[in-house]
């Protein structure tokens, strides 16, 4: 282990859950120092004070690096984040441990061949909190409204109203003939579905009193379909705009864009790739759902659909409104999914 090294360093840091391990090497791939750590911040300004100056740090984008890059960064460290996916193939190697996997990460980094992530700020961050907890909290609010409706078809118990939870559903469970066990169940599900709605209308109101001066916000509004939640949910996942160039780069992150495969004179397009953000894909497929067809996405959601199908035609106009996102939060308006058709 070469103390006296002078130059840049590049250090690859293996997060796990509750230790870690880290290693040190030369710009020339020299190595200098392999170290296994308890995720603590004393033992890692440790190590990190045997870097040098500015070190070129990199660790992956996994269970809780929140914590890691922004202590890396307070220590001084340049720090890069990789994406999980351009690292996989790590999983290709006869041998595979944690020591290797941090060089690997370093070596990349050294070769500016590193597949990157966005580090997102803190201030991004933390509305992601709330927009995913909100989501969160409707997935499970779902969940138990699911089991009230499985509770009613095991006691062949018909529901004619297309909401349960309604004015005339309220009416209906509160009336319907069910055994003293099967009732018991269906009205603690109701007090949580109460306290859930509850908790979901607080997370709704702190999001928009977040982003009651974000220029954004009110901009993505315009468009057809989409309204204060689901402007949220752009906002936040999408974070700084400036990031991508085009409008197509924001289609390809969000992962509505095929999958494309080429080798010589052979070329494949796929699916779409579905990677990127889900709760992104989820909230333009939700928007253009609502959308008449009197728009532009609306039309072109119609006609798509006409000739290969209600879902591919939901994900073309998907992709269509986030182009359109794309213009309203980077200029503040957007013009073409406004526009009507003959």
């Amino acid at each position: 282990m070469s103390e006296d090294y002078d130059g840049r360093q590049y250090v690859g840091m293996d997060l796990h859950r509750r230790r870690s391990v880290l290693v040190r090497m030369t710009e020339a791939g020299q190595p200098l120092e392999t170290v296994r750590i308890v995720n603590d911040c004393e033992q890692l300004a440790a190590v990190m004070a045997r870097a040098g100056e500015d070190p070129e740090v990199v660790l992956e984008a996994t269970y809780g690096w929140y914590w890691a890059v922004d202590a890396l960064a307070e220590l001084g460290g340049c720090v890069h984040l990789a994406h999980p996916l351009g690292v996989k193939g790590f999983s290709y190697r006869r041998v595979k441990n944690d020591e290797r996997d941090a060089a690997d990460l370093a070596d990349l980094l050294r070769m500016r061949r590193l597949p990157e992530a966005w580090i997102a700020p803190p201030a991004t961050r933390e509305l992601r909190e709330l927009v995913r907890h909100r989501a969160k909290l409707v997935h499970l609010r779902t969940s138990l409204r699911c089991q009230i409706h499985a509770v009613l078809a095991n006691h062949g118990i018909r529901v004619p109203v297309s909401d349960l939870f309604g004015v005339e559903g309220t009416k209906l469970l509160e009336h319907a003939a069910l055994p003293p066990a099967a009732r018991s169940r269906v009205d603690s599900l109701l007090r949580l579905i109460d306290a859930f709605d509850g908790e979901i209308g607080a997370a709704a109101k702190a999001t928009a009193a977040r982003l009651a001066d974000h220029s954004g916000y009110t901009a993505v509004q315009t468009l057809p379909g989409i309204g204060p939640i689901l402007a949220a949910v752009f906002i936040a996942e999408i974070g700084d705009i400036t990031r991508f160039p085009a409008p197509a780069k924001l289609a390809s992150w969000s992962g509505l864009t095929p999958k494309h495969y080429e080798s010589d004179t052979t070329v494949r397009r796929g699916r779409i790739s579905k990677q990127g953000s889900r709760l992104v894909r989820w909230a333009a497929v939700e928007a253009v759902q609502r959308v008449g067809k009197h728009t532009h996405i609306g039309g072109y959601r119609d006609r798509v659909a006409a000739r290969r199908g209600r879902n591919i035609g939901n994900v073309a106009a998907a992709r269509e409104l986030i182009e359109c996102v794309y213009y309203a939060l980077r200029d503040g308006t957007c013009r073409r999914a406004l526009t009507t058709t003959a």
